[in-house]
């Protein structure tokens, strides 16, 4: 495939997964080969079950949409009543001719880059590309000039969802965003729609910061309290370094995440009249939303304040230790307080309750706690291998069954404690499946 690079980061794998017709059978038959013997079994002979397959699909066009081995799992399953993930398909193995070819050219033709595989050419020249479709866009588009300036007020019309760019007798499809400038925003277009929409938000969010100044300025002044939540977390050790790195940090995550919890719910304002009554609707809860943001910020602190000391009961015990050192850096992100969703924030004390509940019990019973830990291992690991597949691409079941995750840490290692939803080990198997298909 000859891809210019204007358009490289349009280029859909999906659909790039599925070769020519006459290819496929051969490719689907080499995945089928790829799977663990137990699995690859019930295919024999697996010629004709990548025939089968092949008409299928040729009489079903809708499935190109999707990856091919996707599709090949929800097809095992319904046709053979066979379970297999994703991951069982070695697709390294696959010979060279059975994937894509892909060569960048730019305005002239000339060869930028050839490669097989799409995501290494994206990482390599996806920024590049992202400039020249910019450059590209900014002429086709017409966006007028209060568009394209520094914008500190909605005062320009209807933000379409896409735009259509022409060059070269081709469409291009650009997705335009509201890009935070610190002290203004712009309007860019985009040429990947999950680009767009991360930038979007930062930049909506930025105009509403911007047209609620007075209200930003005055709490701020207010979130004082949030000092001794810093000093607190500072003496809770490195763990929380990079969630707490200083008290203006921390104040401005509070605004921030009281700013999208009042202003940034879906949908999105997408004109003039509805960014105005959105901000007439945050700037009245502002203020009370943010108050309240503050004490449960302290209320964390506090809880993660008695860590460290408890922490020496693991000195021997490096497996545990390290469990819960990873747990915690997971839980405090940089910026975790915006970052965190606001339903799952608020059980935070009660995640740090269970952690210190556990450090408690270690001592009496570490049988017990490498039992436990091991229990959630078989479902942690192959959640983050999933979350480190997907390289940053959202997935809202993945999202859910992440904080299940924390929930069953809190079953299993204080169920004192309590839950809000009932979990164990056997039901989150059933989701994992469940969210697998």
């Amino acid at each position: 495939m000859t891809v210019p690079l204007v358009a490289l980061n349009q280029i859909d794998p999906a659909q790039c997964d599925w070769l020519v017709p006459g290819l496929l059978k051969e490719k689907v038959q080499m995945l089928y080969k790829s799977l663990p013997q137990k699995l690859r079994r019930h295919l024999v002979p697996l010629p004709a079950a990548a025939a089968e397959f092949a008409e299928r699909a040729a009489r079903q066009p809708e499935l190109r949409l999707d990856p091919l081995v996707k599709v090949l799992v929800d097809d095992l399953r319904s046709e053979r009543n066979l379970v297999v993930a994703a991951g069982d398909f070695r697709t390294e193995t696959l010979p060279a001719h059975l994937l894509l070819n892909f060569k960048v050219v730019d305005e002239h033709a000339r060869q930028l880059e050839m490669g097989r595989n799409l995501a290494q050419l994206k990482a390599e020249l996806g920024a590049e590309a992202q400039k020249s479709f910019q450059a590209v866009a900014t002429r086709g588009a017409r966006l007028d000039e209060a568009q394209r300036g520094r914008i500190t007020d909605w005062d320009f019309g209807t933000l379409p969802d896409l735009l259509e760019v022409s060059r070269d007798g081709k469409v291009l499809v650009g997705f335009p965003a509201l890009v935070d400038q610190n002290d203004s925003c712009t309007i860019e277009v985009f040429d990947e729609p999950e680009v767009a929409r991360d930038r979007h938000r930062a930049g909506l969010r930025r105009l509403f910061r911007l047209q609620l100044r007075e209200q930003v300025r005055f709490l701020e002044k207010g979130l004082a309290s949030l000092q001794a939540a810093q000093i607190q977390a500072v003496a809770a050790g490195p763990l929380l370094a990079a969630a707490f790195p200083g008290f203006e940090d921390l104040r401005d995550q509070v605004v921030t995440a009281a700013i999208d919890r009042t202003c940034m719910h879906e949908p999105w304002p997408m004109d003039r009249e509805s960014f105005t009554r959105r901000k007439d609707e945050g700037r009245a809860k502002l203020s009370l939303i943010a108050q309240e943001l503050a004490r449960l910020v302290a209320a964390i602190a506090q809880e993660a304040v008695t860590l460290p000391r408890k922490l020496s009961v693991l000195k021997n015990a490096p497996q545990a230790l390290a469990d819960v050192e990873t747990q915690m850096r997971r839980l405090f992100p940089p910026r975790f307080v915006v970052t965190t969703p606001a339903n799952v924030l608020s059980h935070y004390p009660r995640y740090l309750k269970a952690i210190a509940a556990r450090l408690d019990k270690f001592k009496d019973n570490p049988a017990r706690d490498t039992a436990r830990m091991s229990e959630i291992a078989t479902l942690e690991t192959p959640y983050w291998r999933e979350v480190a597949g997907r390289k940053g691409v959202a997935d809202p079941r993945l999202d859910e069954f992440r904080w299940l995750l924390e929930e069953l840490r809190v079953s299993l290692f204080a169920q004192e404690l309590r839950t809000p939803v009932p979990v164990s080990s056997k039901r989150l198997q059933k989701v994992w499946e469940s969210a697998q298909r």
